[in-house]
């Protein structure tokens, strides 16, 4: 048997960004560090903060007062930082950068007189950061399209979630167009995102069965999983190798593995070395050398 393995894989510079942020500000100021939010959505990257220290909450109520928080990789709307302030906490804002983005597109393009349109996933913690920002329409790939009752010939700008499917992005984005005769289209699916499905579209063509490791609750691992199984390719989404059952392999010849942007890549050889293939294989595109800068506070522990 040989294992595909899909290059690249695993972190992105945002989660980087945001796992060395609650990791400095503990060495720097001690625990606890509050986080709000799992700060990305993986168990094994949140339980091993946790054990150093770090206490993830959901709402910014639950944070004593006078508290050090890091607000999530996802982005956080613009009342948790109210919230903050007033109970005195000193926030170190994880958000990816492209998240930041696309929160200043939104307030960039409704200043401009444009409605807003996002394309996301209805209760996703990004989606809830980036509607946030201002009033805005969404459109969910997920159910059935319908447009938002406006008049056709208003201007439209739409954004999307950075962790979406490349193929139901496009999709969303065509109808859309159909429906406004004046769209400003800002595709806002991140490198990672898009770098990861082609991967796994190339590799589709050479595997029986697909492993995409990360979580349940990662956007951009279940989006993974589908674009594998849209190739024609049985695919299943565990978070270690324990998950693994035997039988999904058992009659395998080629086995293609790929992680989300928040898997730790130790998971991924834990499978692989369960596995052991004849061959590794690794397809796909080049690694990513993408970094993002750390918020001022911390830039001095880090290069100490």
């Amino acid at each position: 048997m040989d294992v595909y393995l899909g290059v690249p894989r695993g972190f992105c510079a945002g989660v980087v960004r945001a796992i060395d942020i609650v990791e400095l500000a503990l060495e720097k100021y001690g625990p606890p560090i509050y986080v709000k939010h799992q700060i990305v959505h993986n168990p094994h990257v949140v339980n091993g903060l946790e054990s150093k220290g770090a206490i993830t909450v959901e709402n910014v109520d639950e944070i004593p007062i006078g508290s050090k928080v890091v607000f999530s990789a996802h982005g956080s709307p613009p009342e948790d930082f109210k919230k903050a302030k007033e109970q005195g906490l000193q926030v170190l804002d994880a958000t990816c950068p492209l998240v930041i983005k696309v929160h200043n597109e939104a307030k960039k393009y409704k200043r401009e007189g444009r409605k807003i349109i996002l394309v996301g996933h209805k209760g996703h913690q990004e989606v809830k950061g980036t509607t946030g920002q201002t009033d805005m329409a969404i459109v969910d790939d997920r159910e059935e399209f319908v447009s938002p009752e406006w008049d056709n010939s208003i201007p439209v700008a739409v954004l999307t979630q950075t962790t979406l499917s490349v193929d139901d992005t496009e999709n969303s984005i065509r109808n859309i167009q159909k429906s406004f005769s004046d769209v400003l289209v800002r595709n806002d699916l991140c490198y990672a995102t898009t770098n990861r499905q082609m991967a796994v579209k190339e590799i589709a063509n050479h595997v029986d069965v697909f492993l995409v490791v990360g979580a349940q609750n990662s956007s951009n691992c279940n989006r993974l999983k589908e674009v594998a199984e849209l190739n024609g390719i049985p695919a299943f989404l565990i978070n270690s190798v324990e998950e693994l059952d035997p039988k999904w392999i058992a009659t395998a010849v080629n086995v293609g593995i790929t992680s989300g942007a928040s898997t730790p890549d130790s998971l991924v050889r834990g499978i692989i070395d369960f596995i052991n293939p004849d061959k590794v294989i690794e397809m796909g595109g080049e690694e990513e050398n993408i970094t993002f800068t750390l918020p001022k506070e911390l830039r001095d522990i880090k290069d100490a």
